[in-house]
């Protein structure tokens, strides 16, 4: 039986993209029970456009040339975040997850990370074990939330950042930045709403004041998102601080929904961490309802930007 000093990690290569994506998909669908491994999230992708990303480094196993494993570790200014880290089924507990953990923990280090962290599933000993030899510690549950779209949504208060010119985007993206570094010092989603412009991944809903941004929403939908089919899916959206910032997230909620109607989508689903309990319970109170709950990790074993006052949503999937 082989073991994990039989195989080679380094980069992920753009050859082994569309087996990558093969082994994510038998990865969760066998550990999750789905009855046919041959249709599960085939209507989503979890790799090709992270691999293409800036702001994230793809990690392969290989055996013999051929891939059997990866793993992503993902910048948003001074927090990061890894996975999907998945292996081939036949190949598990041979240690290679461990081998595909090293490479992203030398990556936040050289990225100068503040704040690390991942989302796995909380009943799962092998995987919370796994990340508490790399120094993570389960904090708090994370409910991904949805409710359906009602499609009658005809609220103009945001506008979507793909429409707006060059010149503009770049002020724009600057307001975004202020916004987060309000919530986190440091924390930075501008690339990640550059790459949803540029791959058409979906579009940012933004909340615009005579101030400038007051909140903004990266959501995905279609077929080369993370959404999966029918799916809007808030990526990370977040209101700045301060007195308005319950108002504000009611905004964001409504902008979300248009641009989810706008889509021909059926279902808006945005994930609430507990350590944020204001933002998880206006959602609830706005109609979304869990779908399937996780646990993050932090590493150090501090809140992040999950602390309470702070209307995040966010998915570290």
């Amino acid at each position: 039986m082989a073991d994990s000093s039989d195989f080679t990690v380094g980069p992920l290569q753009e050859r082994d993209l569309a087996d990558a994506s093969t082994i994510v998909r038998q990865a969760f669908g066998t550990f999750m029970g789905a009855p046919d491994l041959t249709t599960f999230w085939t209507d989503r992708d979890l790799v090709h456009s992270r691999w293409q990303a800036g702001h994230v480094a793809g990690f392969a196993a290989t055996r013999d040339g051929a891939l059997v494993g990866s793993n992503f570790a993902t910048r948003w200014g001074s927090v990061g975040y890894f996975g999907p880290l998945t292996i081939r089924p036949d190949l598990w507990d041979r240690g290679i997850g461990q081998r595909l953990m090293a490479p992203v923990m030398a990556q936040f280090d050289s990225w100068r990370t503040a704040h690390a962290g991942l989302f796995t599933f909380p009943d799962s000993t092998k995987h919370v074990g796994l990340y508490e030899r790399f120094g993570f510690a389960a904090r708090y549950l994370t409910a991904v939330l949805a409710r359906p779209v009602g499609g009658s949504s005809t609220t103009s208060d945001w506008q979507p950042y793909g429409a707006l010119p060059a010149e503009r985007r770049a002020e724009v993206l600057r307001d975004c930045r202020s916004l987060t570094d309000a919530l986190f010092a440091g924390l930075d989603l501008g690339e990640e709403i550059e790459l949803v412009r540029a791959l058409q991944l979906g579009d940012t809903a933004l909340i615009l004041d005579d101030a400038g941004v007051s909140g903004f929403a990266i959501c995905h939908h279609g077929a080369a998102s993370e959404a999966g089919a029918g799916i809007c899916l808030v990526k990370f959206g977040a209101v700045r601080p301060g007195p308005a910032a319950a108002r504000s997230f009611d905004r964001l909620i409504d902008a979300c929904e248009a641009l989810a109607a706008a889509a021909g989508t059926k279902t808006l689903m945005a994930g609430a961490n507990m350590g944020r309990p204001e933002a998880y319970g206006q959602l609830k109170q706005r109609g979304f309802r869990t779908a399937f709950q996780g646990v993050t990790m932090h590493r150090p074993n501090e809140p992040g930007y999950s602390r309470p006052g702070n209307y995040i949503i966010d998915d570290w999937r």
